[in-house]
């Protein structure tokens, strides 16, 4: 197969399977309600639901990386998909809670392989002069399964049952496993040894982290659960960087963090996904509460948001490749900001959706000017054997950024229930939106 053949089949197999676990992070979130009278779930069960896929998945990036490097990434890539795969089918079966939790543990664990390496496949499949084009693809693609996350998992419930999000999975992971194998070429990480220590301080320092701040949402963030949880995945963390500074092998070398491009672009993106899933998550709960739309019109409203991303990341990544990167993330982050503030001045109960198509549009021009070019940003500040290990780094660290804007806007979408006119008058929206601005102007 000539070079040329096997990009395009490089670039389209990791698109789909970015697409998938991507897809499937925000569509279970609409079916809940019907999750809770299906099975009689309570609903400490349904928050499981969703917590079960985000702690294991925000928790494993690094080891998905570290595996892929150590094994093999077109073998990790296909296993991390089989087991998916599986545990999607396992989810759409599951007679109880129970076992609905498991499977959702497990379809985080087959995410949190595939993740990482759809980059450091990517990586090693393009030469940095030709990547620009396939990273904005590569993010329009996470941008689409984004937009479409509340669309189908709307539609799907609302036409069918929500045994179907799960089902929708397996035969697209039928399809890609045995075209990765045949289609991918397998590449390796300079490290031939896998660095143990380092992988079970780094999981279960970010499992700490990443369980007091979902928790919180639940317990408040003075209980003593969550403060020993927070507390204890801070000290695992600290003992995972002695760890790293010291060992011949590490899994994530420190000095990647004293190199300012990978270090800054770390923390724009924690920051873009801190408000974009958290602003999305709250404008959910605020189109169907307050507004009156159902799942299936939430999800169709907020493509004007998500949908820009198919447009513009592309064209982000081509010319972030040419003109470098740091102008077009400052673009975004700006751009994104000043559309949550113009959401946030226009909050209300008879607030028109065509008042908030503009902001909606900013916002997502603001993304997208930031996901191909932070992607190509990574890349380029470390050599091409670590690119297995800033793409570990760089998702773990975005995903947790996402964690933290839904935790923190959680409250807010309660209260925006709270104050929902169904329960209020106008008036009394109007004297109780104070907050839920702050909570919409907080994702800048």
């Amino acid at each position: 197969m000539s070079d040329s053949r096997r990009r395009g089949w490089t670039l389209g197999l990791v698109s789909v399977g970015l697409f998938m676990v991507v897809l499937d992070n925000l569509v279970v979130s609409v079916a809940l309600p019907s999750i809770h009278r299906d099975l009689n779930a309570s609903i400490q069960a349904l928050e499981w639901t969703v917590n079960a896929y985000v702690l294991a998945y925000a928790v494993l990036l690094l080891t998905g990386a570290a595996l892929g490097d150590r094994f093999g990434r077109r073998r990790m890539f296909i296993t991390g998909i089989a087991l998916f795969t599986a545990s999607s089918a396992a989810a759409a079966l599951a007679p109880t809670t129970g076992l609905l939790i498991a499977a959702r543990a497990l379809q985080g664990i087959g995410a949190a392989i595939v993740t990482p390496l759809t980059l450091t496949l990517l990586a090693d499949a393009f030469p940095p002069e030709r990547r620009g084009l396939a990273l904005g693809v590569w993010s329009g693609i996470s941008g689409i399964a984004v937009a479409l996350g509340p669309l189908v998992g709307g539609a799907v419930v609302q036409v069918l049952s929500w045994h179907w999000i799960f089902w929708i999975n397996v035969p697209i992971g039928i399809v890609l496993a045995p075209l990765a194998a045949s289609r991918l070429a397998e590449s390796r990480g300079a490290s031939r040894v896998l660095d143990l220590r380092g992988l079970l301080l780094a999981s279960s320092g970010l499992f700490g982290i990443v369980y007091g701040v979902v928790r919180s949402q639940s317990l408040g963030w003075t209980s003593p659960q969550i403060v020993a949880a927070l507390a204890l995945g801070t000290l695992l963390l600290l003992a995972f960087v002695a760890h790293e500074l010291r060992t011949d092998e590490p899994m994530l070398p420190m000095s990647f963090f004293a190199n300012r491009g990978f270090a800054v672009t770390n923390a724009v993106s924690l920051t873009m996904w801190f408000g974009m899933f958290g602003s999305i998550f709250f404008l959910s709960q605020y189109l169907q509460n307050v507004l009156h739309n159902s799942p299936l019109q939430a999800g169709v409203k907020l493509l004007a948001w998500t949908g820009a991303t198919m447009i513009v990341a592309p064209l982000a990544g081509v010319f972030s490749e040419r003109y470098g990167s740091r102008w077009f993330m400052v673009a975004g982050l700006g751009l994104q900001a000043v559309a949550l503030a113009w959401m946030a001045e226009l909050a209300g109960v008879g607030q028109s959706y065509a008042s908030i198509v503009a902001p909606f549009v900013l916002a997502g021009t603001g993304m997208a000017l930031v996901f191909a070019p932070s992607a190509n940003a990574v890349l380029s500040s470390v050599q091409a054997h670590q690119a297995g290990q800033a793409s570990g780094a760089a998702n773990a660290i975005r995903e947790l950024g996402g964690v933290l804007g839904v935790a923190v806007l959680a409250p807010c979408s309660r209260a925006t229930a709270a104050t929902s006119p169904r329960r209020h008058t106008s008036t009394g929206w109007s004297r109780r939106s104070g907050s839920a601005r702050a909570c919409s102007a907080s994702g800048r």
